[in-house]
Formats: structure tokens, C-alpha cells, sequence
């Protein structure tokens, strides 16, 4: 399965990078490819050398003006020419998606899916990882949302919230695999 991983590219303490380390080893154990945004640093590094430490594969799609930062040696890497551009291919090449911590770029990563899931435009799982409570505020304007009827589908069909990587996968691949 590939699985796209929206999350940060930051340097970021060990409350978030143990957590994505443990993802990424699952990840790669479990066969899986990581589809991400293609930077060879913060966090983004650490789950791409989790992954490929643990033997899955990597595709990166990173962006025009930030090509400079792209990964070598990934398994495929393409380069989009905007950011637009590399969300549309992002989402492509996967059979599904987990958000992790991030900032306004992964914000927007993350509404983008779950618009296309509340049109029915992909019927893609999409977790969010909910790493040291990060979410938590996010998880209650969604329910928010959700019970004063700004979501014409239920949360729970958008989005299942993990709180451990375990979990995560878990979903996804029990999720796929019903599909």
C-alpha cells in the first residue's frame, strides 16, 4: 500500500519524532511504500529513514522552489511545479493518507482530503495521528462542525483519529483491505 504521510518538515522535539520514528518502522515492516512531500529534513526525514531503514519504499513529490531541500536516493521523486500541483500528485499516488503534526502547510494538506472525501471525490481512509494531544482542539471544532450540521457527511467517515501509530496503520490496512 502506498501511504501518504502530510506532516511537517520541522525540527521537532522527541515527543513528536518518537512516535513518527515508531510509524515509519511500522510502515516499512509492513511492506508499505511512504508517499511524502519529499524533504530531507525534520520530520520528514525522520519517517522517510525509519521507512527505509525498516525496507519500504520512498516517493517523494516535492516542489519547484523547494527542490533543493528533495531527498536523495528516494525510490521515485518527482519535482511539481507548484504547491497545488504536488497536493493533486501527493494524493495520487496514494491508497491513503495519515496526518501528522505540522503547520499551516499540513493544515491545508489535511482540509484539502477531507473536502474531496465530503464530495465524494475519494473514498480514500484518512487518519489523523493525534501525537502528544496536538489535535485535540482540531478533533473538537470537527465535532463541532459536526453537530451543528457544517458536514454533510459524519466525522467518522472523513477521518478516524489514532492517538498511537499502531492504531494508525492498523486502520489502514484493515480499511484498504475492506475496499
Amino acid at each position: 500500500m502506498n501511504i501518504c504521510v502530510f506532516l511537517s518538515a520541522a525540527d521537532l522535539d522527541d515527543r513528536y519524532t518518537r512516535p513518527a520514528r515508531d510509524f515509519a518502522r511500522l510502515l516499512g515492516k509492513g511492506g508499505h511504500s511512504l508517499v511524502w512531500g519529499g524533504s530531507d529534513s525534520g520530520l520528514m526525514k525522520v519517517v522517510a529513514d525509519g521507512v527505509q531503514e525498516a525496507g519500504g519504499r520512498l516517493i517523494g513529490v516535492s516542489v519547484d522552489f523547494l527542490a533543493n531541500k528533495a531527498r536523495p536516493g528516494a525510490d521515485e521523486m518527482v519535482i511539481a511545479g507548484d504547491l497545488a500541483e504536488r497536493k493533486k500528485l501527493l494524493l495520487e499516488k496514494a491508497d491513503a493518507v495519515v496526518i501528522m503534526v505540522g503547520g499551516t502547510g499540513t493544515l491545508d494538506e489535511a482540509t484539502e482530503i477531507l473536502e474531496l472525501k465530503k464530495h465524494g471525490r475519494t473514498d480514500k481512509p484518512v487518519v489523523l495521528l493525534n501525537t502528544a494531544g496536538f489535535y485535540d482542539g482540531l478533533r473538537e471544532q470537527f465535532h463541532r462542525m459536526e453537530d451543528e450540521g457544517f458536514l454533510p457527511r459524519p466525522l467518522s467517515e472523513l477521518v478516524f483519529f489514532a492517538d498511537e501509530p499502531a492504531g494508525a496503520l492498523a486502520y489502514l490496512e484493515e480499511s484498504v483491505a475492506g475496499r
